[in-house]
């Protein structure tokens, strides 16, 4: 495996890789690597010869009250895990690299990217948009891979990526877990022992709420509301949102309908720690 820390000399070993008629593929993270990042490096290598892992805490996904100083960092591990998990280069620029002076430019894909995670942080699906058009810009991948766990930003992005005729295919790859069905998240490392206890409720609800749907309940509020209490009962610090919404649209249902595809949100906070996590029912 390679380090790239500036644009061009990776631009130029992937341009050599191309002359040699190999697939690229790109992962992007912010790092902290886990289980869940390291399911999409797996799957990228077992789909193309050159797998690209960008690692890059990106600020302007961040609003001015959040986690970014704090945000976990450790490039000597990820590069370890990224190794060993299949990454061929490791792409890891400076903010200076990713955003000279004078920069401001930005994607913003509209409509969808202002409700749910969008409607609580208002300025963060301008900077996702924005960098991981740069990344597609600069590696130029077959394909890019990202998670389900954030399932809006995978919305986001495909709809960008169509809208904008990109070439690159997006792939998304389930959600991984932790062993209690705790969605996999660099941020689980903010919670204390009791929160982490109480965190697994988020998919208890979810599961919850697949169990009514499979029994014939059609009322989204009704199966809204089970799924607060259940939550509830778990003393979060706050819940941000529970929806039920078009997969594809995001658009918010008043009622289910059979043989459609759902999707069903939710953001949590325990203590400090924000979690986010939802689900993909088949009606």
């Amino acid at each position: 495996m390679i380090t790239y820390s500036h644009i061009p000399e990776l631009r130029s070993a992937l341009n050599a890789s191309r002359e040699k008629k190999k697939t690229i593929a790109l992962v992007p993270t912010m790092g902290y690597l886990h289980d869940g990042h390291l399911s999409l490096v797996k799957k990228a290598k077992s789909e193309n010869d050159v797998v690209v892992v960008s690692i890059f805490v990106n600020p302007s996904q961040f609003g001015p009250n959040e986690d970014f100083v704090r945000y976990p960092r450790n490039i000597e591990r990820d590069t370890e895990l990224a190794n060993h998990a299949g990454c061929d280069i490791l792409f890891n620029p400076s903010v200076e690299e990713m955003y000279p002076a004078g920069f401001s430019s930005y994607a913003v894909v509209e409509d969808i990217s202002t409700v749910l995670e969008g409607k609580f942080r208002p300025t963060h699906f301008k900077g996702v948009t924005t960098v991981v058009l740069k990344l597609l810009n600069i590696v130029q991948p077959r394909i890019a891979y990202f998670g389900q766990k954030d399932a809006q930003q995978c919305v986001v992005i495909s709809k960008m990526v169509n809208d904008l005729n990109l070439q690159s295919e997006i792939s998304i790859v389930p959600t991984m877990r932790e062993m209690d069905g705790l969605a996999m998240s660099s941020r689980n490392v903010y919670l204390n022992s009791e929160e982490r206890k109480n965190a697994v409720v988020l998919n208890q609800s979810l599961q919850l709420a697949e169990k009514l749907i499979r029994n014939g309940e059609r009322n989204p509020a009704l199966i809204i509301n089970e799924m607060m209490n259940m939550i509830l009962s778990k003393n979060p610090t706050s819940i941000d949102y529970i929806e039920i919404v078009g997969s594809n649209d995001l658009e918010k249902k008043n009622t289910i309908e059979n043989d459609e595809t759902i999707l069903i949100p939710l953001a949590v906070r325990f203590g400090a720690t924000r979690l986010i996590d939802n689900i993909i029912i088949h009606v």
